[in-house]
């Protein structure tokens, strides 16, 4: 009996190592997918553009990852990670051809992409997820983006359009999170919350409640708030209006 305890506990315990190891035993520059994970939260982590780290992996339009597999966090070699921009072929110097397209006149800008199917179409216009005290502004690396104080259980709200792709509490130091994609280009996130109101695929309105605030850091109430501009953290206080 004694060493069938023995057993068991030394079974436990290289579960937990087991556990611990989970975020390294993939190679450098690699994640190993975890339970509760989606595209869009290790893209949040790591500061990418989801749709960068979909194609460094050949991960299809529906961005769909399994727990265990791994994703290369960088660009295969001879890509470069930046989006390249397509240029005209050079003028050979000679006469016009026929073909030469004729000059054009001034237009009217080419009007904005429309959003994918299901996806309501975002304006670029944020409001305040909560309104309260920013307690912790937006510095980077360290402070990605901004902390509202506001008392435990105030509604938080969608601070515009968009759809919910990510619904957990599986990224470490976000607690209860939520991310919204408002289009191909700008993410928001919602950290810190006590309840999750909105679940993943939700499609949510500007304003729409999707949370409540619960408790961040050192047990203060607050909500921690992020826009992110193809992956990449960008000032909330930039981009929302200014209060009086």
């Amino acid at each position: 009996m004694k060493w069938l305890v023995t057993a068991l506990i030394a079974t436990l315990l290289a579960g937990c190592a087991s556990a611990l190891r989970w975020d390294s035993d993939a190679p450098d520059g690699h994640y190993r997918v975890r339970s509760g994970d989606t595209l869009y939260s290790i893209a949040l982590r790591h500061d990418l553009d989801y749709r960068r780290l979909a194609r460094w992996n050949n991960i299809g339009n529906n961005y769909l990852i399994r727990p265990g597999q791994v994703l290369r966090l960088s660009p295969p070699s001879g890509e470069s990670g930046q989006t390249q921009v397509a240029r005209a072929p050079p003028s050979s110097g000679g006469r016009p051809s026929d073909s030469a397209p004729a000059p054009s006149s001034p237009s009217r800008p080419s009007p904005a992409p429309s959003p994918e199917p299901g996806l309501p179409a975002f304006d670029q216009r944020w409001q305040w997820p909560v309104r309260g005290a920013i307690t912790r502004r937006f510095a980077p690396p360290d402070s990605k983006g901004i902390n509202i104080a506001a008392q435990q259980g105030t509604e938080v709200r969608a601070a515009a359009a968009g759809r919910v792709v990510y619904s957990g509490s599986a990224l470490k130091g976000y607690g209860e999170l939520i991310i919204v994609k408002h289009d191909d280009t700008y993410l928001s996130a919602y950290g810190y919350n006590s309840r999750r109101h909105a679940q993943e695929g939700d499609t949510v309105k500007a304003g729409q409640v999707i949370a409540e605030v619960g408790m961040g850091p050192a047990r203060r109430s607050l909500l921690h708030f992020e826009i992110r501009k193809a992956g990449r953290p960008v000032d909330p206080l930039r981009l929302l209006p200014r209060t009086e």
